[in-house]
């Protein structure tokens, strides 16, 4: 059997392609229009790039959601991973089924109704102990790690329920504590699907719209936020240039990840393999 493709599979393919990417050439290509009108051509330029910069808005708004992306996704990595592993290893206990429905309602739970249940939730905590004062950073953070951390939860019990257990037991019968076997065996064998939630949980917080709407107050403007308000009043170019400078650097974050994993599982690969030729050695 031979694992070519044929012309019709091989057109669909490229046609699929040329529909996902060429809006984002045309969105870089128009970044260095020297036109305000984003959809005619005026000559090539770079001011709007220098004008992005310049605009304490829209840096401001970056800022603050690069760092509730990294703060939620390092929430979601530690929540989602402790969830994860109670679901792999402990399937029967008390309240399971409801665990698990709760973990992943979340993901199927339309943002509209996540986020007014939580403006509402934080609505009630403020009149009754005070706090949240204001909202803001932290009730943003809130609510983008509870959507995260079911997406991460998902992908650890995923590659827990692939990883052999025997290696565990195992280490158990050596006498090895639980808390220790998780972090010398099983930490590192699912290091990969931490860190695809943590990239995952990063890109997820980095794109809510509807439910930082409802959990941001004045002052704490995401960047999504001032985007769709531009994008309202029309077609700005500093966008594009965000926009493109946004691909770059998800692009270069994306192939180092890729390739860090696939060296990470090439140096396991082969430090199997040599286990093996030693231990078949020995006997």
């Amino acid at each position: 059997m031979h694992n070519k493709l044929s012309p019709f599979l091989k057109g669909v393919l490229v046609v699929g392609f040329l529909f996902l990417y060429i809006p984002i050439v045309s969105l870089i290509v128009y970044s260095f229009n020297e036109s305000k009108l984003v959809t005619v051509w005026g000559g090539f330029s770079t001011k709007w790039y220098a004008s992005l910069f310049a605009n304490e808005q829209i840096m401001a708004a970056v800022k603050l959601s690069i760092e509730i992306a990294l703060a939620s996704a390092l929430a979601a990595v530690v929540l989602g991973t402790i969830a994860g592993f109670v679901l792999a290893r402990f399937k029967r206990f008390p309240g399971s089924t409801l665990f698990a429905g709760m973990m992943t309602a979340p993901m199927v739970m339309p943002e509209v109704i996540t986020g007014l249940s939580m403006l509402l939730l934080f609505i009630s905590m403020q009149q009754l102990v005070g706090v949240p004062s204001e909202r803001g950073f932290i009730t943003i953070w809130v609510g983008h790690t509870t959507l995260c951390m079911a997406y991460v939860a998902v992908v650890v019990r995923s590659r827990l329920l692939e990883i052999d257990q025997s290696l565990e037991d195992a280490a158990m019968d050596l006498g090895a504590r639980p808390l220790k076997i998780f972090f010398v065996i099983t930490l590192p064998l699912v290091s990969q699907a931490i860190a695809s939630g943590f990239l995952l949980s990063v890109t997820l917080s980095l794109d809510d719209l509807v439910t930082t709407a409802f959990l941001s107050g004045p002052g704490s403007t995401t960047l999504p936020q001032v985007i769709f308000s531009k994008v309202r009043l029309g077609l700005n170019p500093e966008i594009n240039a965000l926009a493109s400078i946004t691909v770059l650097v998800v692009g270069v974050v994306v192939l180092l990840a890729n390739y860090l994993m696939l060296n990470a599982q090439r140096n396991r690969d082969k430090a199997i393999a040599a286990a093996m030729r030693e231990s078949g050695a020995h006997s």
